[in-house]
């Protein structure tokens, strides 16, 4: 199976299974003398993990992080880090009831196709499990990108038809104090309270409901992304679109902006205290695939979980028509979880642009 690394000069292959003994990740490239705090490390894995609230699944994992590798004395040593998250409540008996069936909008199918092989257990290295090794490798990332003064917070801004105000990132710790302080991870505390029990409402009738998360980077220099083919909003595109669920990624003004006229659509260059600015971020802080020092915004959508409390109808490996049902843990939504998923892409892909731009300019030095 190919597919299992990103990034360039910041690299990280993730490996394991949902339902195998372990998950884990392999950093490579990562600058040596980063401070390495793993107590921040396992919070943000604590954010991901599941069991945390009556709106997401019940799965108990405590997501303890082992680091194997690549720290000495609390410091990056430059050489590859490695880090390992065990396994400890699988219940694989859960899934014997689809072990010859295809659960609708799930990866059984393609997988049976493409490899001749599946692992039915929770749908294996398909399974959104695997995104822990990422939290626990942007973690790493976001760790690096601090000593650069680079932050990046997200949070869900919808969910169903229910939408937060645009946020006043004005005060970021605010906004991260605000999301944090109830369980669905809205920085609004009134459209959280509406977003809690709209999905408590979907899981109790066995359904599901999709999401949007928004976010902000700020603190990126001028110059980060390629021109062509290697822009910063494709490449993380690209990350966001790795994450399981999602299906939609727009930045600056995505897609509203295609309503505007170039006359309310052009971000006016001034000046601030001796530094070059836009009146407005239209352009979401990228202008050419290349960053212009303005903060980054973009927005997540993820669909509704696959699995869903009810019965469906489905085909199983013979090509003959049955139904199957809902059983085992599930997350009626999945983006209360997913922010900090979304959280660790973004500073996986400013810290690989960062290391390349820091190679230019040190070559042309």
């Amino acid at each position: 199976m190919a597919g299992n690394s990103f990034g360039d000069l910041f690299r990280i292959t993730t490996f394991g299974e949902s339902h195998g003994k372990a998950i884990g990740v392999i950093i490579d490239g990562c600058p040596s003398n980063i401070d390495i705090d793993e107590s921040f490390i396992q919070s943000e894995l604590d954010k991901r993990k599941p069991g945390q609230s009556k709106i997401t699944t019940q799965r108990k994992e405590s997501d303890t992080a082992q680091i194997l590798s690549g720290i000495f004395d609390g410091k990056t040593t430059g050489t590859p880090i490695s880090i390992v998250i065990p396994n400890e409540d699988q219940r694989s008996k859960d899934y014997s009831h689809i072990s010859d069936k295809y659960r609708p909008s799930h990866a059984d199918y393609t997988y049976q196709m493409k490899y001749g092989i599946r692992d039915y257990r929770g749908g294996g290295r398909s399974s959104a499990r695997e995104t822990a090794a990422r939290v626990a490798a942007g973690a790493i990332a976001k760790l690096f990108l601090k000593k650069h003064g680079i932050e990046i917070f997200a949070h869900v801004s919808g969910v169903g038809e229910i939408e937060a105000p645009n946020l006043n990132a004005q005060n970021l710790s605010k906004a991260l104090e605000d999301r944090e302080n109830n369980i669905v991870r809205c920085a609004d505390p009134a459209t959280a309270n509406e977003m809690i029990d709209f999905i408590d409402t979907i899981r109790k009738n066995g359904d599901t409901v999709g999401g949007r998360i928004s976010t902000i980077i700020r603190g990126v220099p001028v110059g980060l992304g390629e021109p062509v083919f290697d822009r910063l909003h494709a490449e993380l595109g690209k990350a966001m679109l790795s994450i399981n669920a999602v299906h939609g990624f727009e930045y600056g003004s995505g897609f509203e902006g295609s309503k505007l006229k170039g006359s309310e659509h052009n971000d006016i260059f001034t000046t601030e205290n001796n530094k070059v600015i836009t009146k407005t971020n239209y352009s979401g802080g990228i202008q050419g695939g290349i960053s212009n020092g303005m903060d980054i915004t973009f927005k997540v959508a993820f669909k509704p979980v696959a699995t869903i409390m009810r019965d469906q109808a489905t085909l199983n490996q013979n090509g003959e028509e049955t139904t199957i049902g809902g059983k085992g843990r599930h997350d009626p939504c999945v983006v209360p979880r997913a922010v900090i998923i979304v959280e660790a892409m973004a500073a996986l892909v400013i810290a690989d642009q960062l290391l390349k731009q820091s190679a230019y300019t040190n070559a042309s030095s």
